[in-house]
């Protein structure tokens, strides 16, 4: 219980913090209970009642008093969102609500775990689509059209997932997938409700930190970098984590856009090491980060002789930071304690405990010995031990009795080829995703001037690519019974938007025939099929690149029937590309939902019911089950996109 003089007291402080404070006793609460908005109490409402034009549904200040406990709520308030706590208390004996307000930004980032009913009722947008199915956070359209808009101070970051191809390879695709959701379920627990994670690419996150104080942004990457290290894959206990993050903080003015490209270059200086962290302010790399640069390399020296450390030690010094450890156990735990900031390993072989060849074999596994170097300690007399260490993965070795001049050019000459060999990755890294940038850009025009042509809308191609996606990865939560590679499931989405490029060889009077076509034209139209896949594939290295080959299948195919009475080819059941089966299901609904100079759109449940019912042919028994299995969300995002084209 508090007395009067001390809750007005604490008032005083509250007021320098929030927005609104407002006391109100049994009375004033009574009249919330019973009034309305007309009635001569009105400013005695709740916040959420007085500044709206009916009452509110959940009232604060009525729950926390009734439970007396304490309660918040959300408010909208165009363009604002209101965070409403109400505090029940006695004072001098007697009950009272204590109300309090804080207005978060018009563009205060909702954590989809939490908040996306909420975010949908007050806001407008429809959630789903803005949700990765895989990893359940934002996806890439959340980015692009909610996101970009943003203004500063926000921390923004892009966060890449080591080895992620290394994953999928060894393990397989599912093993891929969970370090995904694992990697995702891990950032989410360490952020605030109001920060933001998307899926930005493959295995890229972006991060969107509010409001998060320049100076904090890397304790904060950090702190997530090592809990990524320190979790577990579900089945897959062997596998370690890890995550190169770049960011930065967007101050007020800058564009959103400039700010991700920039922290993506950092999130590149950060893969030259993995498992690291680099932060920059706008405009230039920060004073830490350069000091960083400048520092001197580090050194870990493993040997259970402490004379073989100090001489070791004493020839490498002067130009590089020592570690040391006298175990193979050690040698873990400070691999792990500077994970990122090592350059290179000396390592004896012989040990007692853990020894070095079960180091080496550690570092395998986890594919350490890939990126940091290792130069072994060894006897002269130890042919077997050095050519079984060079089968593992060892770049050089030392051997006793040490020549000091020896050791430290063969230090210097490792750690320099390996500089080298990480800035070639970068570089390629970098030219890669530049060219798959690219190659998506030309796709998407050269599949909007045949959607053009055809006089259909642009959005027939973005619906085929984001329907052929959804299908695809419902059909990968099933046994990967085809195969189908990580290369493949980026290649079907992208590759599909060309799916009718045959259709430019085709007569305009015929592709844009507003009534029932005849026999003669039907089969001219047919021939978009082979005329499609005949320019794939005199393409020039057309026999080199997967896109293309799987763009050829796909417009080849994806008018065959499972009973195998479609065209070109008469293919039946599997015979049928995978990839041409996806898109050709996709193809269909969006044709039937669509309106064409030949026909009104369909609803959702009627061309549900036409799929179904093999009225416009006869699909794969588990593709529809796949289609079935995302229907909801279909209808909902035809409803969301009818309504914004209204």
């Amino acid at each position: 219980m508090k007395t009067m003089q001390e809750v007005k007291t604490m008032m005083e402080g509250l007021k320098e913090l929030y927005a609104d404070v407002r006391l109100l006793d049994e009375a004033a609460i009574g009249r919330i209970r019973e009034g309305e908005r007309s009635d001569p109490y009105a400013e005695e409402l709740c916040y959420a009642c007085r500044h709206k034009s009916r009452r509110c549904r959940h009232c604060a200040v009525k729950s926390a008093f009734e439970n007396k406990d304490l309660r918040s709520k959300l408010e909208y308030f165009e363009p604002d969102i209101v965070q409403v706590s109400a505090r029940y208390m006695e004072v001098d004996g007697a009950p009272y609500v204590l109300e309090v307000l804080q207005r978060m930004h018009s563009e205060t980032i909702i954590d989809p775990d939490d908040s996306d009913a909420l975010f949908s009722a007050i806001s407008g947008y429809n959630t789903k689509l803005y949700h990765d199915a895989l990893t359940d956070v934002y996806n890439r359209r959340y980015y692009e059209e909610i996101v970009s808009g943003m203004k500063g101070p926000v921390g923004v970051a892009l966060m890449d997932l080591d080895d992620f191809k290394v994953y999928n390879d060894t393990y397989g695709h599912h093993a891929g997938d969970l370090a995904l959701k694992t990697a995702a379920n891990v950032v989410r627990d360490c952020i605030r409700q109001t920060d933001a994670l998307i899926r930005f690419g493959g295995d890229e996150f972006l991060l969107i930190l509010p409001g998060i104080p320049e100076d904090y942004l890397k304790v904060k990457l950090e702190q997530i970098r090592e809990k990524v290290y320190e979790a577990i894959v579900p089945g897959y206990s062997h596998m370690r984590l890890s995550v190169s993050v770049g960011g930065m903080v967007q101050n007020a003015g800058d564009a959103m856009e400039m700010i991700v490209r920039q922290s993506d270059k950092l999130m590149y200086q950060a893969k030259m090491r993995k498992n690291t962290v680099v932060v920059a302010g706008v405009g230039g790399t920060s004073a830490e980060t350069d000091a960083a640069r400048q520092e001197k390399q580090q050194i870990l020296i493993v040997d259970d002789s402490e004379m073989n450390r100090t001489i070791l030690s004493e020839i490498l010094k002067s130009d590089y930071r020592i570690v040391e450890a006298a175990n193979g156990e050690e040698c873990l735990e400070k691999l792990h304690q500077h994970s990122g900031d090592i350059a290179l390993v000396l390592l004896d072989l012989v040990m007692p405990g853990m020894d070095g060849f079960e180091v080496l074999d550690f570092m395998n596994r986890n594919h350490t010995i890939e990126d940091l170097p290792v130069i072994m300690i060894s006897s002269e007399d130890s042919e077997d031990s050095v050519r079984r260490a060079y089968e593992m993965g060892v770049s050089d070795y030392v051997s006793r009795p040490f020549d000091s001049r020896v050791v430290y050019r063969r230090v210097f000459n490792t750690i320099k080829l390996y500089a080298k060999q990480r800035r070639l990755v970068s570089l390629l890294s970098e030219q890669i995703r530049e060219r798959e940038k690219n190659t998506s850009m030309l796709v998407g025009v050269l599949s909007q001037i045949v959607e053009f042509r055809n006089g259909e809308s642009g959005l027939h191609v973005q619906h085929i690519q984001r329907l052929s996606e959804r299908i695809l990865e419902k059909l990968l939560e099933r046994p990967n019974r085809y195969h189908i590679t990580s290369e493949l499931q980026d290649n079907i989405p992208l590759a599909s938007a060309l799916h009718d490029i045959g259709k430019i060889a085709i007569d305009e009077k015929i592709l844009n025939k507003p009534g029932r076509l005849t026999k003669e034209e039907f089969e001219i139209i047919k021939t978009h099929a082979i005329c499609g896949s005949d320019m794939l594939r005199k393409l020039q290295n057309f026999n080199q690149e997967p896109l293309l080959q799987t763009a050829y299948s796909i417009a080849r195919w994806h008018h065959e029937r499972w009973d195998g009475r479609g065209y070109p080819d008469g293919l039946k059941g599997d015979e049928i590309p995978i990839e041409a089966q996806i898109v050709s299901l996709a193809d269909v609904y969006d044709a039937l939902t669509s309106e064409r100079c030949y026909k009104k759109a369909y609803s959702h449940e009627t061309a549900v019911k036409m799929i179904l019912n093999g009225e416009c042919g006869q699909f794969n028994p588990l593709l529809l089950d796949c289609f079935l299995a995302i229907q909801d969300d279909l209808k909902t995002e035809l409803e969301e996109e009818k309504r914004l084209n209204a």
